[in-house]
């Protein structure tokens, strides 16, 4: 592939990788809602302001949608990647590895 071409696939990327993230932090949302109800039978996580849960309850309840949306993005990320790839032959990423 030309060098023109994989200049402009990041760009061209930027809008699937946003509704991408949109759509995953939608239902990452709600994962983490459903997750927190089976773990605590309650429907409200604890918020850090709540003056009545505890650091234990508090930092568990983060623990866990850290881990639900790390995963959700993740994949999001890993098929919107895949679907750009199969659609163009170019992966979008670049050279470079990691996150931004």
């Amino acid at each position: 592939m030309g060098k023109k071409k994989k200049q402009k696939l990041p760009l061209a990327y930027k809008p699937v990788g946003f509704v991408l993230g949109w759509a995953g932090g939608a239902l990452a949302g709600m994962a983490f809602q459903k997750t927190w109800k089976v773990i605590r039978h309650e429907d409200d996580a604890p918020d850090a302001l709540d003056p009545d849960r505890g650091w234990g309850e508090i930092l568990l309840a983060a623990a866990v949608q850290g881990a639900i949306f790390a995963v959700v993005r993740s994949a999001m990320d890993r098929t919107g990647a895949k679907a750009i790839e199969r659609s163009t032959g170019v992966w979008p990423g670049g050279d470079k590895g990691g996150r931004d």
